[in-house]
């Protein structure tokens, strides 16, 4: 469930201008085995702000370079795989490989991306036909249909955390709640461009004009695919898509399981969700065999498709064909992208130059043909003696969740039993996958970018509705190897950690252990640890949804994941905005409790010996320093608004100061009551 960044792949307009979230500069992560001191602001005291005493002067030092919305660590890991990654794209370039080949269809996609010239001559040709048939359309009955072969794969809710499509529904093709040893379809709202309904319902100055904006954008695109009176239809397509956002439920309730879980046979959805033709839809869809869904948003699937009967059939055209435009302008002429991004990247994310091509290449590529790149990626940059270690620290630290588990005075023997069933049970994946994905059926060719991106999208759909009804494959990821991510997947009760990120700083073979413990331990520990957060306790050992606790127990849990959340709340990150703690809830038990057992784990590692002092500072303070240098970055205000409104993680401010919680850090650094990060033990939030 959720990885310990959170990235979109959903549609390759998103993948375009969310290259990459946080980042720090390589030269600081390469310049010893251990913390950085040399980032480090002594001026300040931890106990007051441990976020910047271990940040604060690479803080002070680094700009925000103008084709990004924020730098920090993680883009130091995820600028290395894009170069990495470049350099095999070239490797199978000059290669000339077989024809049909997974390498050649990598060279030739990377190919089609950069040829400019090409995709400049053709203009709006190869969208034209899709355009053509959206104007085609004469009733209620064909848009139905319309709006069933929009549907795509683009959405996953517990391993991705991704909640957002533009089409008007999201398919996720996972393990059953009901029956975890098939895959079964589940269906998502959808139907926005902005980032989440916020944008669209939040009575502030600052998103009215963002609003004003979005409806400007929306004309401006309609004007360059030559479309009439672009400014009337803007309107009509943004109020559109305001009612839509009312119907949406928060991303906090969307992380509820339990509501998630509604099986609607397909006979349902026209009594329970009237005003669309669902076999029509259904058909459109390529699904109208498939007896069942699992629907993640009862309310908002009543609300849209009460939409698609209330409102008038041409402004439900020009909403598929400016969604069509606004999904494929980064691959239509400049003129097109260029216009996106002044939206989505300048006003909204604060951003004021677009990335070099290259590296938006280099992200198609991962986006269509992921795994064919990443298994050539593995083999080149992750030796057999790194996924040794990395293998060795999992295993420390499960050991040491275990014992946490084991020593907890609050939880039933019975509940106990059913915790340590699912940790003997977890499947860890360090490094890549055991089996890699077939492209054979993927067709692409070095004259056509828009089909590439087109086929692609159609390739992930058919293969996973393909799987729907078949066995699952419990140790399948979900993530490539050249990701800088690491992630749970709950369904599958397992675990993956990309090559890409067992890297320094997260990890060096040569740093203390307490270093190693402190920042890729954590994060170790905060993917073990979401086993048993809000989400992952739902399911048990073999990923079924189903109540593994006695009720106090439960209601133990629930009354520290409530303190948790309440002390989250009081970050404000803006006079005027503050953290959900609700909606971060999960992320942040997954780094409480992750923390904690990677700190045991490094202690026991140890074996009662001393650790070796750094630069002066003990072996806590390393695993503490390095833990706080995990979350080191800096963001423009507007991208910062936005995480804050549609990510699930915590600020990383708030994900360093975490350490509060924690008994050790208080001795480490010799915190004490007054400073503006003290807790009372009694106010310590502990979780596992």
């Amino acid at each position: 469930m959720r990885f310990i960044f959170r990235f979109h792949r959903a549609f390759i307009a998103a993948a375009l201008l969310a290259l990459s979230p946080l980042a720090m500069n390589s030269q600081d992560a390469a310049k010893q085995h251990g913390i950085a001191v040399e980032n480090m602001d002594p001026s300040v005291k931890p106990g007051d702000d441990f976020y910047r005493y271990a940040n604060g002067d690479w803080i002070k030092r680094t700009q925000i370079p103008p084709d990004r919305s924020r730098v920090g660590v993680f883009d130091t890991l995820r600028d290395l795989s894009n170069k990495r990654t470049l350099g095999l794209i070239e490797e199978t370039v000059k290669a000339n490989p077989p024809a049909g080949s997974s390498t050649r269809k990598i060279a030739d996609l990377y190919n089609s991306f950069m040829d400019e010239a090409t995709i400049e001559s053709k203009g709006l040709a190869p969208l034209r036909p899709h355009l053509d048939a959206v104007a085609a359309i004469r009733d209620k009955h064909e848009l139905a249909r319309a709006l069933g072969e929009s549907l795509r794969s683009d959405v996953d809710a517990l391993n991705n955390t991704n909640f957002h499509t533009p089409n008007l529904f999201g398919l996720w093709v996972a393990p059953g709640f009901n029956d975890s040893d098939h895959y079964a379809p589940y269906l998502l709202q959808g139907g926005l461009q902005m980032p989440d309904r916020e944008y669209y319902l939040a009575d502030t100055a600052r998103m009215r004009d963002i609003r004003t904006k979005y409806q400007a954008h929306i004309s401006a695109m309609l004007k360059l695919a030559g479309f009439t009176d672009p400014d009337a239809r803007a309107q009509r397509i943004f109020e559109l898509e305001h009612a839509i956002a009312e119907k949406h439920i928060s991303l906090a309730e969307n992380e509820d399981i339990q509501k998630a879980n509604n099986p609607w046979k397909q006979s349902d959805f026209t009594a329970k969700a009237p005003g669309l033709e669902w076999a029509e839809y259904f058909r459109g869809a390529g699904l109208s065999k498939q007896a069942s869904f699992i629907v993640w948003q009862p309310t908002a699937f009543t609300g849209e498709s009460a939409l698609v009967a209330s409102t008038d059939l041409e402004t439900w055209k020009d909403w598929i064909a400016f969604h069509l435009i606004e999904a494929y302008a980064p691959v239509l002429p400049k003129a097109f992208a260029e216009e996106r991004f002044a939206f989505f990247g300048k006003t909204l994310s604060g951003t004021t130059e677009q990335r070099p091509r290259w590296q938006l290449g280099v992200a198609v590529v991962n986006a269509q043909l992921g795994d064919a790149i990443g298994q050539i990626y593995a083999q080149r940059y992750f030796p057999p003696e790194a996924k040794a270690q990395v293998d060795a620290m999992v295993a420390n630290i499960i050991a040491a969740f275990r014992k946490r588990i084991e020593a907890l005075d609050w939880m039933n023997p019975a509940t106990k039993a059913e915790a340590q069933a699912k940790l003997t049970a977890l499947y860890v994946g360090i490094g890549y996958p055991e089996t890699w994905r077939d492209y054979s059926a993927y067709q692409v060719k070095v004259d056509d970018l828009f089909g590439n991106l087109w086929r692609g999208g159609l390739f992930d759909y058919h293969r996973d509705v393909a799987r729907v009804g078949h066995a699952v494959d419990r140790k399948e990821w979900s993530m490539h190897p050249q990701t800088v991510n690491a992630v749970n997947l709950p369904l599958q009760n397992a675990l993956s950690f990309p090559a890409a990120i067992l890297q320094p700083p997260f990890f060096d073979p040569l740093a203390p252990a307490a270093v190693n413990y402190g920042a890729i331990g954590s994060v170790i520990g905060h993917e073990i640890s979401h086993t048993f957060d809000t989400e992952g306790s739902a399911f048990d050992s073999k990923g079924r949804l189903r109540d593994w606790w006695t009720p106090s127990d439960y209601a133990h849990f629930r009354a520290a994941t409530a303190r948790l959340a309440a002390q989250y709340d009081t970050y404000k990150p803006f006079p005027d905005i503050s953290v959900n703690g609700k909606q971060t809830l999960a992320e942040n038990i997954a780094d409480n409790a992750g923390i904690s057992a990677s700190y045991d784990a490094y202690r026991a590692s140890l074996n009662g010996k001393p650790a070796p002092v750094q630069d002066g500072f003990s072996g806590d303070q390393q695993f503490f320093i390095a833990f706080g240098q995990n979350y080191g970055s800096k963001a423009r205000e507007e991208s910062l608004r936005q995480q804050v409104l549609t990510d699930p993680h915590a600020p990383a401010e708030y994900r360093a100061d975490g350490a509060r919680n924690v008994d050790a850090w208080y001795p480490a650094f010799n915190v004490q009551p007054g400073e503006t990060l003290y807790l009372a033990p009694a106010d310590r939030v502990q979780i596992w």
